[in-house]
């Protein structure tokens, strides 16, 4: 394991104090995806709460690791997600693929500070959010933190950034002016990505301007693990918000602040990682 530069656990870690109040949630857009529950739109109130105005890096997560010994799921099951293309041809030879979703491989050895397998490390990237962290890792990590996973509603009711009803952190126009403001695919899905956001994988996690409560990469990046169940029929399934790298129209727009889905709290891939909230310590 490559060690992490001087300070770099320290950086990216300021938080933003939101106040709370009630917003207007979920979405009836054009672009819903069936299945997903984002509607009906609805008013929901918020306490005030704290959250990160980043998601937890790789430097972060290493100083998690060696402050508490912390495997995490991908360790212990030897391996994790990968989305094809990042591998080399021996890698992706061997690497099974899930028949519905067959840019992934499932690279032995994969894992947070391997993120693309043997040979791979976070040099270079320790700003970057950590990846291959389940659910039960995240928690871990907010737990020694002093924190917690947000809710939906808090997730949401963040990442929209005082904005009503917006399609995205910034408002309903996707690249105002031209300029990208959040890290999704571009090109054809999955076979080319164009990068003209600047980046084909993760990028850093001060990429981009924050939205208008000072969050930065609510929108694209990494997925992020909230603490909210994904349906009362399925209450195995936790939600994720926020979209990746990977996302593109074509066949997932769930970089739009309302999108939503879900995965089994001990999976782990290459585009999901999570942010902390706190509740206020009162008086302050």
């Amino acid at each position: 394991m490559s060690r992490a530069p001087a300070g770099a656990a320290e950086a990216y870690r300021t938080a933003a104090e939101l106040p709370g109040g009630t917003f207007r949630m979920g979405s009836e857009d054009r672009d819903v995806n069936p299945g997903d529950a984002e509607g009906p739109m609805r008013e929901v109130t918020v306490d005030p709460f704290v959250m990160d105005a980043h998601a937890v890096t790789g430097a972060r997560f290493a100083a998690f690791v060696e402050a508490t010994g912390h495997r995490t799921d991908a360790e212990r099951f030897g391996w994790s997600y990968v989305f094809a293309k990042f591998l080399p041809g021996r890698l992706r030879k061997v690497s099974p693929r899930p028949d519905a979703t067959p840019w992934w491989c499932g690279v032995e050895g994969a894992r947070w500070d391997a993120p693309e397998g043997p040979g791979s490390c976070l040099d270079g990237r320790w700003d970057h959010p950590v990846t291959h962290v389940s659910w039960e890792d995240a928690r871990a990590f907010c737990a020694w933190d002093g924190g917690r996973l947000p809710t939906e509603e808090e997730w949401e009711y963040a990442a929209r950034g005082g904005l009503d009803q917006a399609r995205y952190p910034w408002g309903d126009d996707l690249t105002p002016g031209g300029e990208h403001r959040c890290n999704i695919w571009q090109g054809a899905f999955p076979a080319k990505n164009t990068a003209e956001d600047g980046y084909t994988g993760t990028a850093p996690v001060h990429a981009y301007p924050p939205n208008g409560f000072g969050l930065y990469n609510v929108s694209g990046n990494v997925w992020e693990w909230t603490a909210g169940t994904w349906h009362p029929k399925e209450p195995g399934l936790r939600a994720m918000r926020g979209g990746s790298y990977l996302c593109h129209d074509s066949y997932c727009n769930r970089y739009r602040v309302a999108a939503r889905t879900a995965n089994t709290p001990d999976s782990t891939t290459g585009n999901l990682g999570f942010r902390v909230a706190r509740s206020p310590v009162p008086g302050s």
